[in-house]
């Protein structure tokens, strides 16, 4: 079984010795500039090189053994637990019989498991570390990963009422574009019904934040508090069922009435009479069109 790749492996011993070359070069020379105004200028430059050249091994170490540090990251709560555990056992078999030993090991384990709550606080909590080791695999499997190798990085992890929530902090090379056609997958690998990834903050587009779903909650029954204040004595009444309509009756529907405003009359003109004069006007019909008016 390969802990780290080879192609990890290479670019995790190039950057080492990147950094040990710069480290010790620029802490030695800021190191001889300082030590140079207390002693002679030959003198402070070997006192520089005394402390570029640690400072350089530090960053190399730092830098090497940085993939290591990865993978006990990523297995950080299964060693606390184990280690937790084994001391617990040690400790409790080094001061009591093993009757006893026994009993308390019984009741540490099983007062849980009897417990509905802490026993599903506990399942879920183990489905959480589940999931972890999960994401780490299809990173490793089917997502592509930056030029170096490097895999994103698997910050945490906890459940929620669906299923588990976890936070991912992505190397340079990945985008979550890149996850969102893959995630079908990932709910495959995880064991789940659907898996989905959005941003954690709104400033870093590699904070990442996976929402891992193998339940539905909203289908599910909720007891309501109503039904223990209703009276079981309480006589029921029945209710005859409403008709239902088979058709609409127009004749009972009321019809507004629309009134139109009147248009005014204009008055005709008059013919001229025999020996040329316009005849007087008509002022009856004027007086007509003044009553209608009003």
């Amino acid at each position: 079984m390969t802990v780290i790749e080879a192609r990890v492996h290479r670019s995790s011993a190039r950057n080492a010795r990147l950094a040990f070359i710069l480290t010790a070069v620029i802490v030695g020379l800021l190191s001889a500039v300082v030590a140079a105004s207390y002693m002679h200028p030959i003198i402070a430059l070997f006192v520089g090189v005394l402390i570029g050249v640690p400072a350089g091994a530090f960053a190399w170490v730092l830098v090497r053994i940085w993939p290591v540090l990865r993978l006990l990251w990523w297995w950080l709560p299964e060693i606390v637990i184990t280690t937790g555990a084994i001391t617990f056992w040690v400790q409790v078999a080094d001061h009591t019989s093993t009757p006893v030993t026994l009993v308390i090991v019984g009741l540490v384990v099983g007062v849980p498991a009897a417990v509905p709550v802490t026993r599903r606080a506990i399942v879920a909590w183990t489905w959480c570390l589940i999931v972890r080791h999960r994401l780490r695999t299809c990173f490793r499997q089917f997502i592509i990963a930056n030029q170096s190798g490097t895999l994103p990085l698997i910050l945490w992890a906890k459940p929620t009422p669906v299923g588990e929530r976890v936070w991912v902090y992505l190397r340079p090379g990945l985008s979550s574009g890149d996850l969102e056609g893959r995630l079908d997958r990932i709910a495959v690998a995880c064991h789940a019904s659907t898996a989905l990834v959005e941003r954690a903050a709104d400033g870093n587009a590699a904070y990442l934040r996976f929402d891992i779903k193998r339940r539905e909650v909203l289908t599910a029954q909720v007891g309501s508090p109503l039904v223990d204040v209703i009276n079981p004595d309480t006589p029921t009444t029945e209710r005859p069922p409403a008709p239902v309509p088979t058709a609409l009756d127009l004749p009972d529907v009321d019809t507004p009435t629309i009134t139109l405003p009147t248009q005014p009359r204009k008055p005709k003109p008059a013919a001229p009479s025999a020996n040329g004069s316009k005849p007087a006007a008509d002022t009856s019909s004027d007086v007509d069109d003044v009553s209608d008016w009003i």
